[in-house]
């Protein structure tokens, strides 16, 4: 059996057989239009440099990396870091997607 994870949504925005967008059909007009605002925003520069500059100056981007000693010893030796999500504001996901989404409504 040959598994492959899809890490990118093809042109439909689906991540293979089972992944994909389900929303109430009422709110659609308002998805479509996101998501051209969101192309939009994805290719300009002056937007990108945007999001960087809040990501680093508010959120604490990048966070770094912290080599795990005990965990390292205990499971034989294999180099173990913890990439350390938590020292962002709230968390990562909630304020990435918060700010990405406070940008495009200013636009």
């Amino acid at each position: 059996m040959n598994r492959q994870i899809q890490t990118e949504a093809d042109e439909l925005g689906f991540f293979g057989e089972y992944g994909g967008q389900y929303v109430p059909e009422t709110l659609m007009p308002a998805i479509i239009e996101l998501k051209k605002a969101y192309k939009e925003a994805k290719a300009d520069p002056e937007f990108q440099r945007e999001l960087e500059y809040y990501l680093s100056e508010y959120v604490g981007r990048a966070t770094p990396l912290t080599y795990a000693a005990s965990y390292t010893e205990s499971l034989g030796g294999a180099k173990i870091y913890l990439k350390r999500e938590d020292l962002n504001h709230t968390g990562a996901h909630k304020i990435n997607n918060a700010l990405g989404q406070a940008l495009l409504a200013k636009r």
